[in-house]
């Protein structure tokens, strides 16, 4: 016979579980995301754009800020309707769905939750690489050679329908090599992450604990993929012609920056520090509207 114990543990579990259930189906985890998307971008799109022409040419922090001040205030911020868009979309779906995936698989699946939160993770990212054509469109506008041809993002996504509707994709391989295995680590590390901080016990100590758990693991990330990212943007920077393979492009670069691994990391430091703000404030302001929500 089940005890009272059994029987308290029992509700218990049954309670969270309905509640979860309430949470995933009810949108809260994609507005959440959503609304710290906007936050994030708001805040560091300067930097990114500092960070976009390192990738790029291989320029130091220096020339690259140089290069944006010669720009003029007026394009400082030009680009930014994309990665709104796209970040915005991108973070609802990364939260949203990695909720609602991980309560159907772990409902369906009887392998440890560990393994099932990472495919629902891996999951999730891969779906959200359907949104690479604004991070396509995005790429053109911030770099200087097309500030002639076009001068906003419709004018950008007219330009690319064009060459066909490929054209939007270029650059989605390395996106997809990039987003699973990133999601993954985010969503597996940042629990452990949290609990190895001194106990929250106020909100702002609770905000805190989540902009640090949230920037040392996208700085951490960031740094891990940024290779990735180098190559994406040399990608995604060509307009019509030859539809260049990951490698052959990786290649390339690789020879060009006189295969040095330094050479290939141009920028990491300054990605860094971005992905550390970034990251914590995208945590700390998602984890801040779950709670009042």
């Amino acid at each position: 016979m089940m005890g009272s114990e059994d029987l308290v543990l029992k509700k218990s579990k049954a309670d969270q579980l309905g509640h979860r259930t309430v949470n995933v189906t009810s949108g809260k985890h994609y507005f959440c995301g959503y609304c710290a998307a906007i936050t994030n971008v708001a805040v560091t799109f300067p930097i990114q754009k500092v960070l976009f022409r390192q990738q790029l040419y291989g320029l130091r922090t220096r020339d690259a800020i140089s290069q944006l001040q010669k720009d003029g205030l007026r394009n400082l911020y030009r680009g930014i309707l994309p990665p709104l868009m796209q970040k915005s979309t991108t973070l609802a779906l990364m939260f949203g769905l990695y909720e609602d995936l991980s309560s159907i698989l772990l409902g369906r699946m009887s392998a440890p939750e560990l393994l099932t939160r990472s495919v629902a993770a891996v999951l999730a990212g891969t779906t959200e690489a359907v949104l690479t054509p604004f991070e396509r469109v995005q790429t053109l506008l911030q770099d200087y050679k097309y500030h002639d041809k076009f001068t906003n993002t419709f004018q950008a996504f007219r330009f690319l329908r064009e060459h066909g509707p490929r054209e939007y994709y270029r650059g989605l391989v390395p996106i997809l090599l990039r987003n699973g295995p990133s999601n993954a680590l985010f969503f597996g590390l940042r629990g452990p992450i949290k609990q190895c901080l001194p106990e929250a016990t106020t909100y702002s100590t609770h905000l805190i604990n989540d902009f640090i758990c949230g920037g040392l693991l996208g700085a951490m990330l960031g740094f891990l993929f940024f290779p990735l990212n180098v190559v994406k943007a040399r990608m995604q920077s060509q307009i019509g012609g030859e539809f260049q393979s990951f490698s052959k492009v990786f290649m390339k670069i690789w020879l060009e920056r006189d295969r040095k691994v330094t050479h290939l990391f141009r920028g990491a430091h300054l990605n860094y520090h971005r992905s550390l703000i970034s990251w914590g404030i995208i945590n700390a302001t998602y984890e801040f509207l779950l709670k009042l929500l």
